[in-house]
């Protein structure tokens, strides 16, 4: 039994999940879970041709482990060039703040407004959660890449990398409203509504682009644990 579960899917099977990586994680997953219901002893049992479970496994699915770790990087570098970006531009905004400071006493002039506090506040959310975002990927980059990690290692940062650039991207773009509702003031106020529904439309995007990995992703990661239940069964 251990030995057929070890043989690679087939690839109409494995089309149901979007990316390499995921596609092997659905495969270790299944190994693993059928590896707890059978006898220690079938473990390393082998078959015909001499081989144990774990080393069929490794040769059937060693082409999916290349895939699976181009996919994971290259995934991980364009998200990362994006965070990178993010952060420098949240970082020079938060010291050129809108309207400038008070030559006297280096205080920001609309630092009593509304509209002030939640620039601040949201830029610090997009800095601190783009560079969490970074570090999340760099380590996606620098990691080993064994077969395990793609279990439950590389999911876990994939999935916090892709929500915290999410968050990082909406807070800019609430950033960036703040500051045109500060800039432009009273004066233009059927000018400055549009502007900030125009700025939705990058989150909206990139959530629509993003959201069905980011789903997947949490779907692999954190419900697969919530419904898998540990059995103690074993099969004779």
């Amino acid at each position: 039994m251990l030995h057929l579960a070890g043989k690679l899917a087939p690839s109409d099977r494995l089309k149901t999940d979007s990316g390499a990586a995921l596609q092997l994680r659905r495969e270790l997953h299944w190994f693993k879970e059928v590896e707890k219901i059978v006898q220690p002893l079938y473990r390393e049992m082998r078959n015909s041709e001499g081989k144990t479970p774990q080393t069929l496994f490794m040769e059937e699915h060693k082409v999916l482990v290349r895939e699976g770790e181009k996919w994971m990087k290259d995934t991980a570098a364009s998200c990362m060039l994006v965070a990178t970006l993010i952060a420098t531009v949240m970082f020079a905004a938060f010291f050129t703040v809108p309207g400038g400071d008070n030559g006297n006493t280096g205080i920001p002039i609309f630092l009593k407004r509304r509209s002030f506090t939640v620039f601040a506040v949201s830029d610090a959310l997009s800095f601190v959660s783009s560079a969490a975002s970074i570090l999340m990927f760099l380590s996606i980059l620098t990691s080993r890449y064994a077969e395990e990690d793609f279990l439950h290692s590389l999911p876990n940062r994939l999935t916090i990398g892709l929500g915290t650039l999410f968050i990082s991207v909406a807070t800019m773009m609430i950033a960036f409203c703040a500051t045109l509702f500060l800039v432009l003031g009273h004066g233009v106020c059927k000018a400055k509504i549009p502007i900030a529904l125009v700025a939705c439309i990058p989150v909206s995007l990139f959530a629509l682009l993003q959201f069905p990995l980011f789903a997947d992703m949490v779907s692999h990661t954190y419900c697969s644990r919530m419904f898998s239940r540990p059995s103690r069964h074993l099969l004779h």
